[in-house]
């Protein structure tokens, strides 16, 4: 028997797709330990994960990235978040370490100080990734932006340019990464790739292709396990039976960001379709407005009762989602945010599963047409979603943490 510690960043996107994992491990015998937000801790004892709490102080530090008025600012909070969680979570993966004493430690990949921690402690230990993680590649664009592949001379000069404008934005995240990582006497790192590939022996990604780009230079510490995807056990809603029209999702991201605007421009977009429209509002909060007779708004309902249903699910580009409803053969239309969102809307639009309407362009004529070109990609996402399905598997994840700690 193992013990496993998962430690991870307090997102709720980053929880699910865990899982399964976790019920795979505790089935065949290992006990798993979980540090997460405080508001799941309750779910996962129900389903016989031993879960806590991260600190307190690191819940409070939440993701302030709404606040910005552009991408690249977005993205400079966003890096600003993580760094102020990674100082804090030295000493809450060292008491976790303490409270568990496990044998194997798995560490969220934006966790950058209980990874720092894990590399200290002699363990054997893992980053985990349920997101396209930001790992270079020669075959690709510099990752972050959403660039679709280009070959060619123009390809070549455009990558070379867009890496150039990379490295001096992380430069200066690079910098306190390594401030922080000196202060625990490990070495310094030159990039996010050498972060992510070479200081842990193992990095798993949910996820794979054709979601995931074919690439000939995955690092061999990177294992791609196929999607995870879990959602809470609940029967479908009575209201569901009493509609006939196609139905569209409408998901808001399950962390704050600035997309209520999704939820309401969907509404006045589809208002006197023959559709009908459900909005999951999620971190959105309250919606203000008329609700049309065609629509209607939940705060959340677990995605697995309505997936069935729909013709079509509108997103910010949340991987969690998009990989429920590709599996569950539903085209995607994404309208992207922020954080990993245009990476994975870019690639819903490059495997033909769904369209992509960048967050600047949207506006209810623009939906409309995204979301009906989407609905035309029905049997090109149902082709993808048998090989996804092929591909996802909870025993992979569980496969090379237990590989891991037999080669140490």
């Amino acid at each position: 028997m193992t013990k496993f510690l998962f430690y991870l960043t307090p997102q709720t996107g980053h929880l699910f797709p865990l899982i399964p994992t976790w019920q795979d491990l505790i089935s065949r015998g290992h006990q798993v330990a979980v540090r997460c937000q405080p508001q799941h801790v309750q779910l996962l004892t129900g389903l016989g994960v031993a879960a806590s709490p991260v600190a307190s102080s690191i819940v409070a530090r939440e993701q302030d990235d709404w606040k910005a008025r552009n991408p690249i600012a977005a993205a400079r909070l966003s890096m600003r978040t993580f760094l102020d969680r990674a100082a804090l979570e030295v000493a809450d993966l060292r008491q976790a370490l303490r409270d568990e004493s496990p044998d194997v430690v798995v560490v969220d990949a934006l966790s950058w100080g209980a990874g720092a921690t894990a590399e200290t402690s002699g363990l054997p230990w893992a980053w985990v990734a349920p997101w396209p993680i930001g790992i270079a590649s020669r075959d690709l664009p510099p990752p972050g932006l959403g660039l679709a592949p280009q070959t060619g001379l123009l390809g070549t000069l455009r990558d070379a340019a867009v890496g150039l404008v990379s490295r001096g934005f992380w430069r200066p995240v690079l910098t306190e990464l390594n401030d922080l990582r000196d202060s625990l006497d490990l070495s310094a790192v030159a990039s996010m790739t050498e972060l992510w590939s070479a200081r842990a022996p193992l990095t798993v990604v949910y996820g794979a292709e054709p979601l995931e780009y074919p690439r000939s230079d995955w690092p061999s510490t990177v294992t791609l396990v196929g999607p995870g995807v879990w959602s809470p056990p609940a029967s479908p809603p009575d209201w569901l039976s009493e509609i006939t029209a196609p139905l569209i999702l409408v998901t808001c991201s399950t962390e704050r960001q600035a997309d209520d605007v999704l939820a309401t421009t969907a509404l006045r977009a589809f208002a006197d379709q023959a559709v009908f429209v459900v909005v999951t509002t999620a971190a959105a909060g309250t919606m203000r407005g008329e609700v049309p007779r065609n629509a209607r708004l939940e705060r959340f309902i677990p995605h697995g009762t309505l997936l069935p249903r729909a013709a079509c699910v509108v997103c910010p580009g949340g991987m969690g989602i998009v990989h429920a409803a590709v599996l569950a053969g539903v085209p995607v239309c994404t309208v992207p945010f922020g954080r990993d969102q245009p990476e994975v809307a870019r690639r819903v639009e490059i495997a033909g599963v769904g369209t992509r309407l960048p967050a600047q362009r949207l506006n209810p004529h623009r939906l409309r047409q995204a979301v009906h070109a989407a609905m035309g990609m029905r049997e090109r996402t149902a082709q993808v979603g048998r090989q996804l399905g092929a591909a996802a598997s909870a025993a992979n994840a569980a496969n090379a943490f237990e590989r891991l700690h037999v080669r140490n």
